[in-house]
């Protein structure tokens, strides 16, 4: 069944350049993107290509030079912070490379934090919490603080983290580039299968070429520009 054509991220004629003048370094050079609801894209692209910064302005922590970025219908370039903070907590889901768990809280609290913090009651955000470890893997890990889980647990807790909030879109940024390979193959596929499972939408960058190609589709990131493979 063809997934409906609804874009929940649309990228138009993104710039982003670093300096002024003759020695500017110009990242992406007018980049476009879409993509639409259910759809799991793969960003690749050699070191320094400019992936980190499309997820950054994508998940709006940066700004473009010039262009525009839609979430969910909504233009966003030009809203103000708030609005900005606004649309992060409803919509988007960030996981990076590194976990970035907050240590002195357990797997659990890690996950329930973000949810009190958008509004939810204690008591609902750790009923959520538990039922993301559960379906990660971790239910009996859910007391553990991070240093006593190892690193594909610890990344899984931030997967987790980052669906706490149910966002429309999930942006993900290497996620598993600091593991090994079998624990990157069995984090990607608990990471892939939840994805799948709740109907979320979701960019994620990769240097692995065997994960790119279990996603939907891939862009890569050529000369500033993104190019469908």
């Amino acid at each position: 069944m063809n997934k409906p054509q609804n874009p929940v991220l649309h990228l138009n004629d993104i710039k982003r350049h670093f300096g002024s003048g003759h020695t500017a370094l110009h990242v992406l050079k007018g980049a476009e993107l879409t993509v639409n609801a259910g759809e799991i894209v793969a960003l690749v692209g050699p070191s320094g290509s400019g992936k980190s910064t499309l997820l950054q302005i994508a998940g709006l922590l940066e700004k473009p030079n010039s262009g525009e970025i839609h979430i969910a219908g909504e233009a966003c370039s030009q809203l103000g912070d708030d609005r900005r903070t606004e649309i992060r907590r409803k919509h988007l889901g960030f996981v990076y490379q590194y976990h970035h768990l907050l240590p002195e809280f357990s797997a659990l609290e890690n996950i329930v934090i973000p949810q009190i913090i958008a509004g939810l009651s204690k008591s609902e955000a750790r009923q959520r919490a538990a039922q993301l470890l559960e379906m990660l893997g971790l239910k009996d890990r859910a007391s553990h603080r991070p240093a006593k889980l190892s690193g594909g647990e610890q990344q899984r807790v931030a997967i987790g983290r980052a669906l706490a909030n149910a966002p429309t879109l999930l942006l993900a940024d290497e996620p598993t580039g600091n593991l090994d390979p079998e624990t990157a193959n069995d984090v990607f596929n608990m990471l892939l299968n939840l994805t799948r499972q709740t109907g979320l939408t979701a960019l994620i960058a990769t240097h692995n070429p065997d994960l790119a190609a279990r996603m939907d589709r891939t862009v890569r990131v050529d000369d500033g520009h993104l190019r469908e493979v």
